[in-house]
């Protein structure tokens, strides 16, 4: 069976000005005030997101933490603090959008 991978895709200039979406496994320990307490999760998300950047894509990365309940907001639930610790991580700047954010 043959398998594409992300990387060939990158090697053959197939991902150069496309919108690549990497869903990351960011679910990552945190402390009682929201920072970042184990980074592992994130640090293994790098290559693939800088293989991207560096193929000249457009990175939109999305994850969740916890098991968030369908149709139900939770502020603890929310990525929004998150961005610029994983940012400084990957080496990149990032964009919160209300929905997301990008890399």
């Amino acid at each position: 069976m043959n398998v594409i991978r992300f990387s060939d895709l990158c090697a053959q200039g197939k991902a150069q000005n496309q919108r690549v979406f990497i869903r990351a496994d960011l679910n990552v320990p945190q402390a009682y005030d929201g920072s970042i307490t184990e980074d592992t999760r994130v640090r293994a998300s790098v290559p693939c997101i800088q293989m991207a950047l560096a193929a000249g894509a457009a990175v939109m990365v999305t994850s969740h933490l916890g098991r968030p309940t369908e149709g139900e907001f939770k502020a603890e639930d929310s990525l929004a603090p998150r961005p610029s610790a994983w940012a400084s991580c990957w080496g990149v700047k990032s964009r919160w959008w209300p929905t997301g954010w990008t890399a």
